[in-house]
């Protein structure tokens, strides 16, 4: 359904620019899809400071679950009732651009006073950038990286994936034989969970693009599908063992936190630390593990953006600019791997999060110099809508994974 309400939003812009004038210009809405308390009080702390330059104007952060936010935000701009900004993932960002309903920032940006843009990482703004436009900024280009519970490790007497990523033994062969030497089911434990927990739904790309990328396969390059290629077909082989053959991996269907240990691994971004807070068992980060292609860092980014159906557009510009300045880039960058230079240079940032040592921060540093973005493309709503059914397919324990594989391509192939 969203692909068709995307194309709608074009029709849509219109209505919604004549509703704007009769809107308050001194509130502001925000969708995101983080529902952390810290993050949340992060982002109204930023929100307050806004209010300082600007009087009596608020910032308020609506929470919309990941695996729904795409299709419930569409459904809000398409509806008439669109947000003034909201958090937008790097694999949609193409396709809001074409539609024309985000905002142009550039000027809005290159005029607020000491925000230097140059600072910007121009990989990190690449997605987000045409011709002379600014669609949005990127507050978190964040490496994919492993969570692993050092007390079962421990306790296994088992050498960490920390130990092995030093000695160069740290691969996707490896986490596979740890996860299935660590799952305990009569202690209800898990080897590995995917990425949140969605990783046969809302985070398949997420789950599967870090270990196809490690065995040497791609999503697609220069218009053509590769995810039937034999590097592809023998990653997902080795994700689909360690759930239907190992019985290490979560299931479909079934729970498995790692945060509340009930898992070993998982894959995460720096982000999830806050959800560690309270935890009673010692855990670790490690880079991801690599593979036949060598070592392959994989980087989720989502941007800030601003809606040019908005009923604020002109404060919206305005408080993007703000949230995205060094200082408040800076704050974020405890949870949020940030695009301005200057700041992932820092000690600063290293030191930015006090529950993550300056060791294990570098290793989100280092993969963001050396990652590639998640894949992308203007239709990606269509891409994905149409491969759910043949992912779906994958998750029996009789699937044939390079016949599905081959007929994802065919069916994606067009849209490339």
């Amino acid at each position: 359904m969203t692909r068709h309400l995307i194309k709608r939003l074009i029709v849509a812009t219109a209505l919604c620019g004549a509703l704007a004038t009769t809107a308050s210009a001194e509130n502001l809405r925000m969708t995101v899809w983080t529902g952390s308390q810290e993050h949340l009080d992060m982002l109204n702390a930023i929100a307050k400071g806004f209010a300082e330059t600007r009087p009596n104007v608020t910032v308020q952060f609506d929470t919309i679950p990941f695996a729904d936010y795409v299709q419930k935000l569409t459904l809000q701009l398409a509806g008439g009732n669109p947000p003034d900004l909201g958090w937008l993932l790097e694999n949609s960002a193409p396709a809001f651009v074409e539609a024309n309903v985000l905002s142009d920032v550039a000027e809005a940006l290159k005029a607020t006073e000491n925000y230097d843009y140059d600072d910007l990482s121009e990989p990190a703004m690449k997605l987000w950038v045409k011709d002379d436009a600014v669609y949005g900024v990127p507050f978190s280009t964040s490496p994919f990286i492993v969570f692993y519970n050092k007390s079962l490790y421990e306790a296994a007497d088992l050498e960490t994936p920390t130990e092995r990523a030093a000695d160069g033994s740290w691969t996707w062969e490896q986490l596979k034989s740890d996860a299935a030497a660590l799952r305990d089911s009569k202690a209800g434990v898990w080897g590995y969970e995917t990425v949140d927990g969605q990783g046969y739904g809302a985070r398949v790309w997420h789950n599967l693009i870090p270990i196809i990328r490690a065995y040497g396969g791609d999503a697609w390059t220069d218009g053509t599908c590769k995810l039937d290629s034999e590097q592809s077909v023998q990653a997902v082989t080795l994700f689909h063992d360690m759930v239907y053959a190992d019985a290490s991996a979560v299931p479909p269907g079934e729970q498995g936190d790692f945060f509340s240990g009930n898992a070993a691994l998982t894959v995460a971004q720096i982000s999830r630390v806050s959800k560690l807070g309270d935890v009673d068992f010692d855990w670790g980060i490690a880079p991801l593990p690599s593979g036949p292609a060598g070592e392959a860092a994989t980087i989720g980014q989502a941007g800030v953006v601003a809606f040019a159906q908005g009923k604020n557009a002109e404060l919206a510009a305005e408080f993007l600019a703000y949230m995205t300045n060094k200082d408040n880039v800076a704050t974020m960058a405890a949870f949020f791997p940030p695009a301005r230079k200057s700041v992932l240079s820092s000690e600063e940032f290293l030191s930015s999060n006090p529950a993550v040592t300056a060791d294990q921060m570098k290793i989100v540093a280092d993969g963001i110099e050396t990652g590639t973005v998640l894949p992308s493309h203007e239709r990606f709503p269509q891409i994905e809508a149409q491969a759910r059914p043949d992912f779906d397919a994958l998750w029996s324990k009789d699937a044939d994974v390079p016949a599905i594989m081959t007929k994802l391509c065919k069916d994606i192939q067009p849209l490339l």
